[in-house]
């Protein structure tokens, strides 16, 4: 089972939310924490999930999930509404890279993800998430390449390759039938040919007869 169908059968499903989105991150500035309150110590993974309630009308939620070294469980530590989401930086609008902020009204967070691809993944999901769900005061996406934020995203490339590739396979199905024509055509004529050969010789036969 993969983390984010984990993470969605524990965390997710029983609170009657669907996952959407998990990236698995690093803080940037790592804090210093010797024990804490839920009995584990030592290294944990931390993901940040993005995840809409099932009910209508839909809230969406960004939450902080840990899950601590030799646990098989997860644990919910922290969650907002994305309407508390004031800003994405992408920190680079350039190059992909695996770093990214998510400031809210409360104070702000700076991760690091596994890689540039899971970080673009997110903020791009992130990102149409929010122009979906939030009317108005959407949050400012800022530092991030135009392919995370519409117009040439990862999903809309995906679907301009399949649609081209539908298009070049009705071309070559449609430049097959008409060649498939001209050739019924070229047989058409042939046969008509061969039949009007073949009455002018049995009438030439018959004549030479009589």
């Amino acid at each position: 089972m993969s983390a984010k169908s984990a993470l969605n059968k524990a965390i997710f499903i029983p609170n009657d939310e669907r996952l959407l989105a998990a990236v698995q991150v690093k803080r940037r500035t790592k804090k210093k924490i010797p024990f804490l309150a839920t009995g584990g110590t030592g290294d944990y993974t931390t993901f940040i999930c993005l995840s809409v309630t099932n009910k209508k009308p839909a809230q969406v939620f960004l939450t902080k999930v840990k899950q601590f070294e030799g646990s098989s469980s997860f644990v919910r530590r922290s969650q907002w509404t994305i309407s508390q989401l004031r800003q994405v930086n992408g920190i680079d609008s350039v190059r992909d890279c695996p770093e990214f902020d998510l400031i809210f009204e409360s104070g702000s967070d700076q991760w690091t993800a596994g890689s540039a691809g899971e970080k673009c993944m997110f903020v791009q999901i992130l990102h149409h998430t929010c122009q979906r769900f939030i009317p108005e005061r959407k949050p400012e996406f800022i530092n991030c390449h135009s392919k995370l934020l519409g117009g040439n995203s990862i999903l809309h490339e995906a679907a301009d390759s399949v649609s081209s590739a539908v298009q070049k396979a009705s071309q070559a199905l449609n430049e097959r039938g008409e060649r498939l024509g001209r050739t019924e055509e070229k047989t058409g004529e042939m046969m008509n040919s061969a039949q009007h050969f073949a009455d002018t010789a049995h009438k030439l036969a018959m004549k030479h007869k009589c």
